[in-house]
Formats: structure tokens, sequence, C-alpha cells
């Protein structure tokens, strides 16, 4: 093949190890002197065991040899965001206040239904501290910085994992995603990143910040995320949130088209003031684009307003209860604007919270009855390109700011419904613009659908960083 192994997708890699045209152990060693080479600029990864790995990698290969594999993703170099238990690896959640030396006995759900798959973990990628803004920056792991630009952010809370995708360091990613942190790396590193319905994937220890957090599957190509999904939708007793086991194979409907959905093309989501006109360009045109494939799409926007107070008072509230038995000593180790959000959490009067859940949980239901008409709903995925590294949000640092600039996906969250990123464009800097689509509560099938159907027809998955 001319194309370096670790340039490959999931699929790809997949198919050569069937057809013994590739190997696991190629395929690591690829991946890691990749990482060798450019990491240290972009700092994707906080740990990696490359011994781990190519003991892994060998055992696949000798799975394959005996056309015995464990899954379609044997032997398939994977990274996992550090927010989430790898057993033997520490779990730091990009904070000082985590001790490395643990213990670390446990995996979370996704990580061992990767395992029981023989999918290689590679190493833990950056999160701000507890994943608690949309940038990956933290005292624990310094800057991590966007491929396509070193001098912007790649997004968060699950930067490491988009930013390790851009670069070619794994083609698949776990990630997870409370306001859009799956979609915003997923934006502006120019990848493919689905929230999936709430529950679709099993978490455990369940996140501080509740029924917001969702884990869920990122890569290149919209396939490689059908089949991580595939593996890590399996079910798993320690979250008692989860869903009831999902045996469905996601990648086998990715090429049935589009014609006749219904798709609701909201601009602003009716309220959104700021947007880069760069995007809104790019959003129309991908609207348009879909509706030449075969979709019915209509212009208008879902009902139920402006829920930042809502999303900001549960995150709020979120953060107080992480931190809330944390030492004095242990805070001051805090980032600053967490330690912040955190204790104006805690001010918040149990009528207030209270009020904000029942809105939730009115404007879900209105969006439900509202996703009876149509079956997705289509957005920009973030309102602004990449912005500069150290930054909480690209205009008004003020600590609350960042819920402007991501005001197009937590309302997802509240919603609990499946929503993804795919590229759609770039910026006239270079910078990658996401498209985001929305779907209906348990339909991830038809969100991963649309999403292949706009890949096929504007693959722009094929672009490299010019810098990687």
């Amino acid at each position: 093949m001319n194309t370096e192994i670790h340039e490959l997708s999931a699929a790809e890699l997949s198919g050569g190890f069937r057809r013994h045209e590739l190997s696991p152990v190629d395929a690591i060693e690829s991946c890691l002197v990749r990482i060798g080479a450019l990491d240290a600029k972009i700092n994707a990864f906080c740990f990696i065991d490359a011994d781990y790995a190519r003991e892994a990698a060998q055992e696949s290969e000798r799975r394959w040899m005996e056309n015995a594999p464990l899954s379609p993703l044997d032997g398939v170099p994977i990274a996992v965001k550090d927010l989430l238990l790898t057993r033997g690896w520490p779990t730091r959640r990009g904070s000082l206040t985590v001790d490395a030396k643990g213990p670390w006995t446990h995996d979370a759900p996704a990580v061992a239904r990767l395992r029981e798959a023989g999918a290689i973990l590679i190493g833990k990628t950056t999160t701000p501290e507890f994943g608690w803004k949309g940038t990956t920056d933290s005292r624990l792991t310094g800057i991590t910085r966007n491929p396509w630009n070193p001098e912007r952010t790649p997004g968060g809370s699950s930067g490491g994992s988009g930013a390790a995708l851009a670069a070619r360091f794994a083609p698949l990613a776990l990630g997870t995603d409370g306001g859009g942190s799956i979609r915003i790396p997923a934006c502006f590193c120019g990848v493919f990143g689905l929230k999936p319905s709430f529950g679709r994937v099993p978490a455990w220890p369940l996140s501080p910040f509740g029924t917001l957090a969702h884990v869920g599957p990122m890569s290149r190509t919209v396939r490689d995320s059908a089949l991580l999904l595939n593996v890590i939708a399996g079910a798993d007793a320690r979250d008692w949130h989860a869903m009831p086991p999902d045996t469905r194979d996601h990648a086998s409907g990715l090429d049935c088209g589009i014609r006749g959905k219904r798709i609701a093309f909201s601009p602003r989501l009716g309220h959104v003031r700021r947007i880069s006109p760069e995007i809104e360009t790019a959003v129309k045109s991908a609207a348009r684009l879909l509706a030449q494939l075969g979709a019915i799409v209509e212009e208008t926007d879902p009902p139920g307003g402006d829920m930042a107070l809502v999303f900001r008072t549960l995150w709020w509230a979120g953060a107080a209860f992480l931190l809330r038995d944390m030492p004095a000593e242990k805070r001051e180790q805090l980032d600053p604007g967490l330690r912040d959000v955190a204790d104006s959490g805690a001010a918040i009067p149990l009528a207030e919270y209270l009020s904000a859940a029942a809105a939730r949980g009115a404007y879900g239901s209105t969006l439900r009855q509202f996703m009876e008409k149509y079956d997705f709903i289509l957005t920009p995925s973030v309102a602004t390109a990449a912005f500069e590294t150290g930054r909480l949000a690209p205009i008004d640092e003020d600590g609350n700011a960042w819920i402007g600039w991501t005001a197009f996906s937590f309302p997802f969250n509240l919603t609990q419904q499946p929503a993804a990123s795919v590229p759609c464009g770039f910026a006239s800097d270079g910078l990658p613009i996401g498209l985001q689509i929305v779907g209906r509560m348990f339909d991830d099938a038809g969100v991963l659908a649309v999403s292949a159907a706009y890949e096929a027809a504007n693959p722009l998955y094929r672009r490299m960083p010019s810098g990687c």
C-alpha cells in the first residue's frame, strides 16, 4: 500500500488483518513511531504504554493468523480519554489532586469491552481538569494543541482524543461529552465524533455532572465510529442508567441513503447571536447538499428557547458536588476556573437547582414532541473555529463565556439525544468547520447513516493537517 499504516482507518486495518496483508504488530509500531515524532509538539497523550501495546499486538497477530479474531477491531489501535478508568494505568483526570499511584484495578465499561474485543489500548489522552471546560489544558499536563494549527486549541474536553485522531496517532479514540466534549474537538480537529443517546454506552463510575455526561466514539470516518459503537455499547451492570444490551450492527445501515428523511435545519437554534459567517455559509451549503441527496430539508428552529441558564445551573452544581469533600490544600492545586465554577455552584439555592432540573425535563419533552415531525435537526457544531490556546473562550473571557460559543452542543446533553459532528468545510485560515446532526432519542443508527451519507458526498476526512 502507498498509504502509511498509521493513516489507515480502523475498517481498512481490519480488512488488511483479515486478508493477512497487514499486521497488528506493524500497525502499532507505525502509530508509536508517529506519536514519538510529533506528540511533543501536540501533547495529545498524557500516558503511553508501548510495551503493553506491542505485546497485545503480537497476541492479536496470532489470532488473525489463526483466523480467530475476537472482533473486527482486534488489533486496531485506540486511544482512551483520561477520564475513563483503565486497569493498570493511572487515570488522573487532568488533575494534580489525583494520586498517580492509584490503585488502578478497574476498567470503565467501554474500556473493558475494548479489551474483550481485542482492540489495542495505546495510552491515555489529555483532558482539562475533570473535563470541566471546552478547551484542553491543565496544570497537570499543560496545553494540548490543534494539529491544524499548534497555536489553536483542539477544543475539549476530549481534546487529546481529537488531536490524536487528526495527527494520525490512532484511528480510534474514546471521548466523553457532558456539554459538547466529543463534538467540540471533533469539529475543531476535523474528525468525526458521536455523542450517543444517553445510556447507549454504559459509564462507571458515573460522572459528577450526572445525566448530562455521555461516553462515545471518535474517529476520522463515520464507519469507524460505527464499528467502535458496536463494541462499547455492550451491557455493563455497574451503570444503572444503561440501556438494554444493543446487539445491532451500527455499520450495516450506513449505505442506505437519506432520501425522504425529514430534516429541520436550524442555523442559529433561534437564539444564537454570535457565529462566524464562514461557519454559517459552510453549514448552509451542507444543508443544500443533504437536500440534493434526497432529504426533505426545512429551515426551522426547534422550540424551547435558550437553555444556557438551565445548563449553567446544572453544570455549576455538578462542579460543586465534584469538589465538595476536597481538602483546602488540594483545592489550591486546581485550575482556578474550575474552583470558581464550583464555588458559584455551591451557592446555588436548592429551589433554583430543582427548578433547573424541572425546566430541563420540560425542554426534553418539548424536543421529543418536535422530533415527531422531523427525523433530524441540523445545526453548526460550534459557533466559532478553533481559537487561541490558553483561553476559555474567543471573546468575553469572564468564566461564563464558554457557554456562548458552545450554544449548539449543550442543549442536546440536556435532552440526551444522539448528536454527531462531521467535517463540512474549512475556514479561510484553514481550520476545520463541523456540521452537527441530531437525531431522535435512541436513533443513533440514523445519525450515523446521515453522517455517512454526507461524508460520502463530501469526504473531507481525507485531508491531513499540513504540519503532520
